[in-house]
């Protein structure tokens, strides 16, 4: 059988013209089950748009770690959050657990589970933006069924290990119940229905696309330093309204305080990768190499705003006019609130 992309089905609020290449539904074949050929196809298909939905898989920890391994087949065994298990003191900790055979697999529920995977029992809590956020929906709201975005972010563990190329979300059992009302809580007024436990997607190519031109010259000269041990700095620490940065308030777990950690194994990575050819306005020299999309060649916006400790800018080509760009110079920001609020005020 041919394999068959179907595009997604979208909520009457949706500006279709944003998600012309984005999303497609799988049809014809399986994860398990693909040859070379069609592994190819599937690849393309992804880099193409994003975000790829197989419907009534079932697949093994090892299926599914063969499946997300085979495109980055160079890349270490090491999954991109490592084993979360003995990590109490993260904010991830309580939402996920390491198949014990395959700590590549994570284990994602709410509730107590039992023998699953190797897995005798573990109690796990789905994160909700109560747990989290400074403020949060009224009791009032949250009873109609009223709630926010959890936490925007990019699977990576932004601390020794580097990020995988895919995620993949297999869901085994989907919770069942009424459906919910997400709010931006942007000042938009914006809100949409969601599935209990959703995991929402978006565009990285838009949001590169629609920014102003002064922060798409920001955009592909800066670079983001990551805090070590990131899930256990912010674990304390409370997110905006939107779940798209934090509220600086000094909750942060101190750096003398973290487990043990090496200035090396700290990890910074541009919020844009780009040639030096593609932008007028790119710098003299270009050190870093993807976030580019390698079959469209498009440019992708990629950062987590919650774990973002500094911000390094680098200098516009010294021939170039300076008058509408924004450190033009370069710069290096350290303070916690002015990284956090260029991030979120825009839209980076």
């Amino acid at each position: 059988m041919p394999i068959e992309l179907v595009p997604l089905s979208l909520p009457d609020s949706a500006d279709t013209s944003k998600f012309v290449n984005f999303g497609r539904e799988v049809c014809g074949v399986t994860p398990d089950s693909l040859d070379p050929e069609q592994f190819k196809e599937i690849e393309e298909a992804l880099y193409k748009y994003d975000v790829l939905l197989f419907w009534d898989v079932i697949l093994t920890p090892e299926q599914q770690y063969t499946f997300t391994r085979a495109f980055d087949p160079m890349s270490s065994d090491n999954y991109t959050h490592g084993n979360t298990n003995n990590q109490k003191k993260s904010v991830l900790h309580r939402t996920l657990r390491a198949i014990p055979r395959l700590p590549q697999v994570q284990l994602r529920g709410h509730g107590t589970i039992t023998h699953h995977e190797g897995i005798d029992s573990v109690t796990l809590q789905h994160p909700t933006h109560s747990t989290f956020y400074k403020t949060r929906v009224s009791h009032k709201d949250e009873a109609k069924g009223i709630t926010r975005f959890q936490r925007w972010h990019m699977d990576a563990a932004l601390y020794n290990l580097e990020p995988s190329r895919v995620t993949t979300l297999h869901g085994v059992f989907m919770p069942q119940g009424e459906v919910q009302v997400c709010r931006y809580d942007d000042g938009t007024g914006d809100e949409l229905k969601v599935p209990l436990g959703a995991t929402a997607m978006v565009s990285g190519k838009t949001m590169f696309d629609i920014l102003p031109k002064e922060y798409k010259s920001l955009a592909v000269r800066m670079k983001v330093k990551y805090a070590p041990h990131p899930y256990v700095w912010m674990a304390s620490a409370h997110a905006v309204s939107t779940g798209l940065g934090m509220v600086s308030e000094g909750l942060e777990t101190a750096l003398e305080e973290l487990p043990p950690w090496e200035e090396r194994r700290c990890k910074t990575y541009p919020v844009v990768r780009v040639a030096a050819h593609q932008f007028d306005f790119a710098v003299d020299t270009i050190n870093v190499q993807v976030w580019k999309n390698p079959v469209t060649g498009e440019l992708h916006l990629q950062v987590h705003p919650c774990a973002a400790m500094e911000l390094i800018v680098e200098p516009l080509k010294h021939d170039l006019k300076r008058e509408w760009h924004l450190y033009p110079d370069g710069a290096r920001l350290t303070d916690l609130k002015e990284v956090r609020d260029l991030l979120y005020e825009n839209h980076l």
